[in-house]
């Protein structure tokens, strides 16, 4: 059974987050559901409870572009879009630093990296170090913006909830930033135009 639990009860979530259990939150887009981003049994767990396609790896949340550099290569491009865009609902594919292991990507040589514009997020991220989060819900089935909606779909399948409500509803925009020219993945509420202006002062 899933437990549901007050984000004041921050040193439980914690603890759960290091036990390796898999923990869902509100975000600034949807609701989310995390693990550390070293604990390969957490993430499995948090495959089976998505059934996401195994070679699909998980993006990853961070506290700061300090912790982005622990994980990831940047160029002055990149920091330019982290500096102007985060944080908040931009996520940058990047090359990907030895400390993430290759298990943990699915032997992808790339990470999905995004800084959340949540303080209670935040403040998970800068305790626990960062964390894989993808979206509270079951693969194929609508995202969640709610604990209740949350519960719904995951219960039994997910150890922890944490009461609350996500901000926008809107995914994050995501772009590949591994070739010389950007890829733009998805769009959210950030839009091309957005970023094309940003690299162009």
């Amino acid at each position: 059974m899933t437990k549901v639990i007050k984000p004041g009860c921050f040193k439980k979530i914690v603890n759960s987050l290091k036990k390796g259990e898999v923990v869902a939150f509100a975000t600034d887009t949807v609701f989310g559901i995390g693990v550390c981003f070293d604990n390969l049994e957490a993430l499995n767990k948090m495959k089976v409870a998505k059934g996401r396609d195994e070679k699909k790896p998980f993006p990853l949340m961070v506290y700061d572009i300090s912790q982005m550099h622990r994980v990831a290569f940047l160029n002055e491009r990149e920091k330019r879009l982290v500096e102007k865009f985060t944080p908040g609902a931009l996520t940058l594919v990047l090359k990907k630093k030895d400390t993430i292991k290759d298990e943990m990507v699915n032997d992808f040589d790339t990470v999905a990296i995004r800084i959340p514009d949540d303080e209670f997020v935040l403040k998970l991220l800068k305790e626990v170090g960062p964390m894989f989060v993808t979206s509270a819900n079951i693969s194929g089935k609508p995202t969640t913006n709610s604990h209740d909606e949350v519960l719904n779909q995951l219960n039994g399948k997910i150890d922890l909830i944490v009461e609350g409500k996500a901000k926008s509803g809107i995914s994050s925009t995501i772009i590949d930033c591994t070739k010389e020219e950007l890829i733009f993945i998805r769009e959210g509420d950030i839009t091309k135009e957005d970023i094309n202006n940003a690299l162009a002062c």
